[in-house]
C-alpha cells in the first residue's frame, strides 16, 4: 500500500503515513523494505488504537530502522522428510529404428511429514512460522518429484539408450542388425528383449534371411544378464562372408610351405614333366569355400562344417596358369566362443579333414598321400589367417559406460548363452551429461521434430 500524507495531529486512517526514510545502517539502502515496514507498522499502537501522525512517525521510524537492521540475518534451514512415497511405472517399447525406448511414465509421489530446523537471529520468528513454511515446502517438493522423474526418463535416460547400436558395421565386408523384433516383455523379475541378430553383406544391406533355428530358452538366473545366440546368428555371419566373396585364400610362390611344394611337385611329376618349359614355374594353391559354412551347437560343443575346393596350378611367367589338380575338401572345425569386454569372439581349430577328387575314385586314392601334408598346411597357415579375421569379434549392444564382468558361456541344443554381471565403467550422470540434448531456439518455429544426428560408426 503506498504511503499517504497526513497533517500533524491527525490520525492515520489510511493505515500508513508518508515519512522520510530513517537513517539506515551502513550498507545498501532498502527503499522497498522501508515502505513495506511503514505500511504494516505505522497504523496502530500497542493497544491496537490508531496513532496520531507525530507518534506514528516516531514509532514508524523506530520500527523501520529495526526492520532494516534485521534484514541482514544469516542462517540455515535443515529439513528432513518422512514417509516419502514414489511409485513409477515405465512403459518400454521399440521405436521405428528398432531401438529400446521409454515411451511413457506413470508417476505418483507424496511426502507424509517434513521437519525443519532453523538458525539465525530471527530463529524464533522462523520457528513460529515453521508450520506454514514446512507445509509449503512439502507441497512444493511433492509437486516437483514426478516432473523431474518424467524428464529424467523420457529425455535423459532415452539419450543414454540412443548410444546402443542398432545397425553396425563389423568390418569392410559385413554388418550386423541388432534391432528389436517386438516390444519388450516384462515380468516380475525379468526383462526379455528379442533382438534380430542377423549379419548382412555391406553390398546387400536390405537382405533378409529367414530364421529356422531353435528358439532359445534361458533358464539360468545366476548372472544379471543373459544373451542367447542361436545357430541362425552364426550361420548368417558365414553366409554374409560367403556372399561378400571373401572366403577364398590364395597361396603362391614363396607363400607355399617348402615341404608341401616338394611333395606336390613329386605327386604331379608326370603332369609337370609334360610341361617342360613350365617345370620351374611357381605353384599356386587356391582354397575356395564352395557353399556357406554351417554352424552346429550342441551341449558338448560348437562346430562348423565347411566344404571347399582346392585348386593346384602352375603359374608360368607371362603365360596362362596350368591346373594340376582340383580336389574337394570337407572339414569340420571346432569353435570356442567366449566374451571379452563387449566383444563376442570365436577361436577356430581344425578337427576333421578329408580330401577327394572330383574326377574319379582312382585319383582320390592318388591324393591320399596329400592328406596329412594338406592338413598341416591348414593348421599352420590357413587357420591362423582365419582366426586373425575373427580376433576382433562382434560387439554386443550395450549402453555406453556399461561393461560385462564374470562372463560364462554355456552350450545348449541349438543355441548357447552368455551370462554376465554388469559393471558401470562410467557414472550414469557422466554419460547423461555427455549426451544431454542441448536446447536450441530455432529461427523459424516448426511443429516437426529435429532430425537426430547420425553416429559415423553406425548405419
Amino acid at each position: 500500500m503506498p504511503p499517504s500524507a497526513c497533517a500533524s495531529g491527525d490520525s492515520c486512517s489510511t493505515g500508513s503515513c508518508e515519512l522520510p526514510p530513517p537513517s539506515a545502517p551502513p550498507g545498501p539502502s532498502l527503499p522497498h523494505r522501508w515502505a513495506t515496514a511503514t505500511a504494516w507498522l505505522c497504523p496502530l499502537d500497542a493497544m491496537g488504537a490508531l496513532l496520531p501522525c507525530p507518534a506514528a512517525r516516531r514509532s514508524c521510524a523506530l520500527l523501520s530502522s529495526a526492520f532494516v537492521a534485521s534484514s541482514y540475518d544469516i542462517g540455515s534451514i535443515n529439513a528432513s522428510a518422512d514417509g516419502v512415497h514414489i511409485h513409477t511405472v515405465l512403459q518400454l517399447a521399440k521405436d521405428e529404428a528398432g531401438r529400446l525406448k521409454i515411451s511413457n511414465i506413470t508417476c505418483n509421489a507424496s511426502i507424509a511429514r517434513m521437519h525443519a530446523g532453523f538458525s539465525g537471529t530471527l530463529r524464533k520468528v522462523y520457528e513460529f512460522l515453521s508450520t506454514f513454511i514446512v507445509t509449503g515446502m512439502r507441497f512444493l517438493l511433492s509437486q516437483q518429484i514426478c516432473p523431474s522423474l518424467e524428464h529424467a526418463s523420457l529425455v535423459l535416460l532415452n539419450s543414454v539408450l540412443d548410444t546402443v547400436p542398432v545397425r553396425n558395421y563389423v568390418d569392410e565386408h559385413i554388418g550386423i542388425d541388432y534391432s528389436l523384433l517386438r516390444d519388450p516383455t516384462v515380468s516380475t523379475d525379468t526383462l526379455d528383449l528379442d533382438f534380430k541378430g542377423m549379419f548382412f553383406p555391406r553390398a546387400r544391406e536390405n537382405q533378409e534371411l529367414e530364421n529356422h533355428a531353435v528358439e532359445p530358452v534361458i533358464k539360468e538366473t545366476e548372472r544379471m544378464v543373459y544373451v542367447a545366440f542361436s545357430e541362425y546368428f552364426f550361420d548368417s555371419a558365414m553366409l554374409a562372408y560367403f556372399q561378400a566373396g571373401v572366403l577364398t585364400i590364395e597361396l603362391q610362390g614363396e607363400k607355399v610351405p617348402k615341404d608341401l611344394e616338394v611333395l606336390l611337385r613329386a605327386t604331379f611329376f608326370g603332369t609337370i614333366f609334360m610341361l617342360s618349359p613350365a617345370v620351374d614355374a611357381p605353384l599356386r594353391l587356391v582354397l575356395q569355400v564352395s557353399a556357406p559354412p554351417r554352424c552346429i551347437i550342441k551341449p558338448s560343443g560348437t562346430s562348423v562344417s565347411v566344404s571347399a575346393f582346392l585348386n593346384i596350378s602352375l603359374v608360368p611367367p607371362g603365360r596362362p596358369a596350368v591346373q594340376l589338380s582340383s580336389m574337394a575338401m570337407e572339414t569340420k572345425l571346432s569353435a570356442k566362443v567366449f566374451l571379452q569386454g563387449k566383444a563376442l569372439r570365436v577361436q577356430l581349430d581344425l578337427r576333421r579333414f578329408r580330401i577327394y577328387s572330383k574326377q574319379s575314385a582312382l585319383e582320390s586314392l592318388a591324393l591320399f598321400s596329400l592328406q596329412a601334408p594338406l592338413k598341416t598346411l591348414l593348421q599352420l597357415t590357413i587357420m591362423p589367417l582365419i582366426n586373425e579375421r575373427t580376433k576382433k569379434g562382434v560387439q554386443i549392444p550395450l549402453p555406453e559406460g556399461m561393461d560385462f564382468t564374470k562372463e560364462v558361456v554355456t552350450n545348449h541344443a541349438g543355441f548357447l548363452t552368455v551370462g554376465a554381471d554388469l559393471h558401470f565403467s562410467k557414472g550414469l550422470r557422466e554419460v547423461i551429461e555427455k549426451y544431454r540434448p542441448v536446447p536450441t531456439t530455432p529461427a523459424y518455429p516448426s511443429s516437426q521434430p529435429a532430425e537426430p544426428s547420425v553416429d559415423p560408426h553406425q548405419l
